[in-house]
């Protein structure tokens, strides 16, 4: 089968972007005094189309693969880890688990490619192209056929989910070097800036890894179209997040972005369809080394900076609250003419509303 990447249309929308801005500088606050969230608050109000903005049904999908250059010790973790964390999810003892249940975000895992066989469950989606990628070292992880699949598979999902919100999570021993590969061709940023410790590799041990990647990228000099450079480098949960993702832009659902590897996939999505950007909020800056390089890459601006590397969407569920927030406040906080609050240029001397 031969995937088609779907149209994503530029909502950047001037005049509705003009009122939300009016609303919130009207709001009883000194203007631009929340930061962030006023942004925050913006953006969403612009995917979704409205002054007034509700979040529906959030759903944060986990998916998960196996990498074949997993074997080359890239991970401190066994690819055994990819299955039995996968178990963890459904059992509902994952941090991932129990932050989406606090929020009340639903939860679906979805098997792209994990070397195991799972017994079918509520909350569990089998969309499995094949039993792990192949060993990027030797050939490309995945062919293009195997790439269209998983990119439909990630499509197909999305279009079954309830609600206006997608939260991106993963798991997949050895997908940080997928994703540090993906960014230093996409991004032409040198694999030494773009790799860091993953799960938890030692300094030695980070070395060696830089060098497998080397050689990785030495092996596929002709991959450079994204489509090209998914198929070589990618994961099968990476692919499918990829068409999850251009699918969710293209109905416009706000997108919620964990951390390295769930941006690697957005990155991928964007070479395709620049305007998947307007749509995503970044939940955080993880402690991964070249999540940082890569947000630049994007000029994305993410919510958190906490030092998290877990990865599973965890910064996603965490960062949610914010998102609930800033629709709140465009929608509740009041005016200072339906509060009857002075202006700052109504009063002498200037004070905020809370002095």
């Amino acid at each position: 089968m031969t995937f088609t990447v779907p149209a994503i249309d530029d909502i950047t929308q001037p005049a509705l972007a003009a009122r939300l801005q009016h609303l919130l500088d009207n709001k009883t606050k000194p203007v631009g005094s929340l930061g962030q969230i006023e942004r925050l608050a913006q953006r969403i109000g612009l995917v979704l189309g409205s002054e007034a903005p509700v979040l529906k049904d959030p759903q944060l999908v986990v998916f998960a693969g196996d990498h074949g250059l997993a074997a080359r010790g890239v991970s401190a973790y066994p690819s055994d880890v990819t299955w039995q964390m996968v178990e963890n999810f459904l059992a509902g003892g994952a941090a991932v688990s129990v932050l989406a249940r606090q929020n009340g975000i639903g939860l679906t895992v979805v098997d792209c490619g994990v070397r195991h066989d799972f017994a079918p469950r509520a909350g569990l989606v089998i969309a499995k192209v094949a039993p792990g990628t192949a060993d990027a070292l030797e050939g490309p992880a995945m062919s293009a056929g195997q790439r269209d699949q998983a990119l439909a598979n990630g499509a197909a999902l999305v279009k079954n989910l309830p609600g206006n919100a997608l939260l991106l999570g993963e798991m997949g021993i050895g997908n940080t070097s997928a994703a540090s590969l993906l960014m230093s061709r996409l991004a032409g940023l040198s694999i030494v800036d773009c790799t860091g410790a993953g799960t938890g590799l030692d300094a030695e041990a980070v070395q060696r890894k830089i060098g497998i990647l080397k050689d990785v990228l030495a092996r596929h000099p002709d991959a450079k179209a994204p489509l090209d450079v998914l198929a070589a480098f990618g994961g099968f949960e990476i692919a499918t997040m990829v068409g999850a993702v251009l699918q969710a832009a293209a109905e416009r659902r706000v997108i919620v972005v964990d951390g390295f590897i769930a941006t690697s996939a957005v990155l991928v999505a964007s070479k395709l369809q620049p305007a998947v950007l307007q749509r995503c909020v970044f939940a955080h800056r993880s402690g991964e080394r070249g999540h940082a390089l890569m947000l630049s890459h994007l000029k994305a601006e993410p919510l958190l900076d906490l030092g998290l590397r877990l990865g599973e969407g965890s910064g996603a569920a965490l960062a949610w609250p914010l998102l609930m927030s800033a629709c709140a406040i465009l929608r509740e906080m009041a005016s200072f003419e339906s509060a009857g609050v002075s202006r700052q240029d109504e009063t002498a001397p200037a004070t905020s509303p809370q002095a």
